[in-house]
């Protein structure tokens, strides 16, 4: 379960898709009352930031659009509360980075 926090357009499509996926799971464990993964720390760092976690989507969605995707799986921008940045991390960025590159996936980091 992860959230990167590298822009969507530096992802291969693989992550691309992945983290959409995720967010989404991560959304309906924190609006829904979803138990599953409800305690780890990639759903925690979420909790009072639905709003960030929303203009994350958007920004995944865009980036899906731009290389050919389709959505069907918009957010609900009334559930967008709390806080608008991410400030906790469960790895570093750079670290994050290091573990794309280490992938040789085509992420462009």
């Amino acid at each position: 379960m992860r959230i990167w926090d590298i822009p969507p357009e530096k992802l291969c499509g693989k992550h691309l898709l992945g983290e959409h996926r995720e967010l989404h799971a991560i959304w309906e464990i924190l609006t829904r009352g979803k138990k599953g993964y409800s305690h780890h720390p990639e759903t925690l760092r979420w909790k009072g930031k639905l709003k960030c976690l929303y203009l994350i989507h958007e920004k995944l969605i865009g980036e899906m659009e731009k290389r050919g995707y389709k959505h069907s799986s918009p957010l609900k921008i009334e559930l967008a509360t709390g806080a608008e940045t991410q400030t906790e991390y469960v790895t570093p960025i750079a670290e994050q980075i290091r573990i794309l590159k280490n992938k040789k996936c085509g992420c462009k980091v």
